[in-house]
């Protein structure tokens, strides 16, 4: 690991600290550290959907670090006022506190890091997000819980007015034309659910025959229905009617109705990659495109819903494929009104391979272009595109997750703490009689200078009387350190305030 703008004290007690660890019964425990929160609007990824984390529970799934779904054990909420952060990646922007700890590569300011070779020998760490800077990599995890299912329960009763229907089989197969039925629906389907008028329709370029003939026989061969066709060549459209009550409620459930609502359910998008390919492939056919014979080869997808467009970046990043997501506001463009959309767009050199093999396309670029991001089997690493620093005033929130301790943002990963240290003392007698700090040990989460803060307060305590240990300052521990950057002289508070409090305890617990 690269640590930058520290002495060599600190650098050596982060690397291989003192007197780490607990003890069994002691004498006395202190802690201290500084809380931190996100902004209430911040979207947290909570499976089965992405929600804001004023909104979430206790008991609710995050994505943690780690790839796997954990769950939350405890909701904060505070009022602040002061500085918050904003750091913006290709994949979103996240507003914390300054001192929220994210997952990330701290890229040093020398010309052998320009290169991406190079900054992938680097090892990622928790930051405070104020100390990182535009083209630090921050981590996004990636989806590891995986479940192979082969076939799911049709579970939507016909109705008692319903004479029209055709009966359909009670659990229906999970293969690869489902899955493009499925993608289809998501790009261009809707469902109209009023009385007598129960179907499912899909809205196609008149172009898109090939859409068309797909879901005339994936219809007959999974549901024995032979679909409706209509060309509007007026509007240069050709309409495709499913007609079932039953499978219009079915896929109300699965997918939810309108545009702006659609999602994927959650046992979808823990499905094995190769499984999921076939839903990719419904999804860019519908509403996608890939343009690799123009000069700058480009791909890219649609969509007005912010779940759906989540959802597709976590099964782009599956299939080894970097995607980046953009905002079009609302406007008015030729007189046609246009809402909100976000968009997904794919150019970097390798994802395009990916993405135009999985479509069928041949692909071979000439040019090899340059690389600023990169994947391995556990996270999308994505530099920084800006960082900047605002007021605000109101209400903050954090959660506390089980055994990770940590969660995912729509741009990168968060830890669920701040700079966190709690010591152990175990207090004995000198020669003298006074009592003395005889043993101590640390517990930290932190950064570098918060773990060579930690190991340095147990140095300069230990064996201290507890008189000379209420005097120790943070500007000893500093100073003990060879200093510390400006930013980072809280960390040296976080010792001696720990100190402080375990002596604290220490001297209550006699007098009762």
């Amino acid at each position: 690991m690269v640590v930058t703008n520290y002495s060599k004290k600190v650098i050596e007690n982060f690397m291989n600290p003192k007197n780490m660890g607990s003890m069994e019964n002691p004498d006395a425990v202190g802690k201290a550290g500084n809380p931190v929160c996100l902004l209430p609007h911040q979207r947290i990824d909570c499976n089965p959907k992405y929600e804001e984390i004023e909104n979430l529970g206790e008991g609710n799934l995050v994505l943690s670090h780690t790839g796997a779904y954990a769950k939350i054990i405890g909701i904060s909420s505070r009022k602040y006022s002061g500085n918050v952060i904003v750091l913006r990646t290709r994949l979103g922007h996240i507003a914390l506190t300054p001192e929220h700890l994210v997952f990330a590569i701290k890229v040093p300011p020398r010309a052998k890091y320009l290169i991406t070779k190079n900054k992938k020998e680097l090892m990622p760490a928790w930051y405070h997000c104020s100390d990182l800077r535009k083209q630090d990599m921050v981590l996004y995890p990636i989806l590891k819980d995986t479940k192979h299912i082969t076939e799911m329960e049709l579970d939507i009763p016909k109705s008692k007015f319903d004479f029209k229907s055709k009966p359909l089989p009670k659990s229906l197969p999970i293969n690869a034309g489902m899955l493009r039925l499925f993608g289809y629906y998501l790009s261009e389907g809707s469902i109209s659910l009023k009385p007598s008028k129960l179907y499912i329709n899909f809205t196609l370029n008149i172009n898109e025959k090939d859409i068309c003939q797909d879901i005339k026989e994936i219809s007959k061969k999974l549901f024995g229905i032979d679909v409706k066709i209509k060309e509007i060549p007026k509007r240069k459209t050709i309409q495709v009617y499913l007609n079932s009550a039953i499978l219009a409620r079915f896929f109300n459930k699965l997918f939810s109705k309108g545009a702006a609502n659609k999602k994927i359910p959650s046992f979808m998008l823990s499905l094995p990659p190769l499984q999921q390919r076939e839903l990719l492939i419904g999804l860019w056919k519908g509403d996608g495109y890939i343009n690799i014979d123009r000069a700058g080869p480009r791909a890219g997808y649609s969509t007005i819903s912010y779940q759906l467009c989540q959802q597709i970046k976590m099964l782009l990043l599956r299939q080894g494929i970097i995607p980046s997501i953009y905002i079009d506001k609302e406007r008015i463009k030729d007189g046609v009104n246009h809402k909100l959309s976000y968009r997904i767009h794919i150019g970097e050199r390798d994802s395009l391979i990916r993405l135009a093999k999985l479509l069928g396309y041949s692909y071979e670029p000439k040019v090899r272009g340059k690389i600023l991001t990169w994947l391995d089997d556990n996270y999308l690493y994505v530099p920084i595109t800006s960082v900047k620093s605002q007021q605000y005033d109101g209400t903050v929130f954090n959660l506390e997750v089980e055994t990770d301790h940590s969660f995912t943002s729509e741009a990168f990963c968060l830890h669920n703490c701040g700079d966190m240290l709690e010591l152990h003392l175990r207090i004995g007698k000198n020669k003298e009689g006074k009592e003395i700090i005889e043993d101590i040990k640390f517990k930290t989460l932190g950064c570098a200078a918060a773990i060579s803060t930690s190991s340095m307060i147990t140095e300069i305590a230990k064996g201290k009387t507890i008189e000379e240990a209420m005097k120790i300052t943070k500007g000893e521990v500093a100073e003990s350190l060879d200093g510390l950057p400006p930013i980072k002289m809280h960390c040296s508070n976080l010792a001696a305030d720990a100190l402080h409090d375990a002596l604290k305890n220490y001297l209550a617990k006699k007098q009762q």
